[in-house]
C-alpha cells in the first residue's frame, strides 16, 4: 500500500503535492515563485508573480519566496545556464575535432589515389 502511495505521489505535481498540506493561497505561490526561481537560474521557465495578491494576501508571498529560493538553488544544484553553455560549448568543440578528423581522411583519400 505504500509503494502504490508513493507511486501515486510521483504522478502528482508539485503544486498537487503541496496543496495536500499548505493552503491554495500558499501552494499557488510557491508554484509561481517556483518557476521564477527555475527561470533565474537559467531555465527555460517562465518569471510568474502576482504582484496584487503578492501585496494583499500573506501566505502567497511567502509561498512565492519558499518557491522562488528552492527551485532556483535545485536549478543551479543541477548545473542551471552554466552547464548549458559549457555543454554547448563542448558540442562545438566536437564539432571542430569531427570537422578537422573528416578532412583529414579526405586528405588521406585523396593520397592514395
Amino acid at each position: 500500500m505504500l509503494a502504490a502511495g508513493l507511486m501515486l505521489a510521483g504522478c502528482h505535481s508539485t503544486y498537487e503535492q503541496i496543496l495536500a498540506g499548505y493552503p491554495a493561497e500558499y501552494a499557488e505561490g510557491f508554484s509561481a515563485g517556483c518557476s521564477s526561481g527555475r527561470q533565474a537560474a537559467g531555465a527555460l521557465a517562465e518569471f510568474r508573480k502576482d504582484v496584487p495578491r503578492y501585496l494583499s494576501q500573506p501566505l502567497y508571498p511567502e509561498g512565492w519566496s519558499d518557491g522562488y529560493r528552492q527551485c532556483q538553488a535545485t536549478q543551479e544544484a543541477t548545473g542551471g545556464l552554466s552547464a548549458w553553455q559549457g555543454s554547448a560549448l563542448e558540442r562545438q568543440r566536437d564539432r571542430e575535432w569531427r570537422h578537422h578528423v573528416d578532412q583529414a581522411k579526405a586528405q588521406a583519400f585523396r593520397r592514395r589515389r
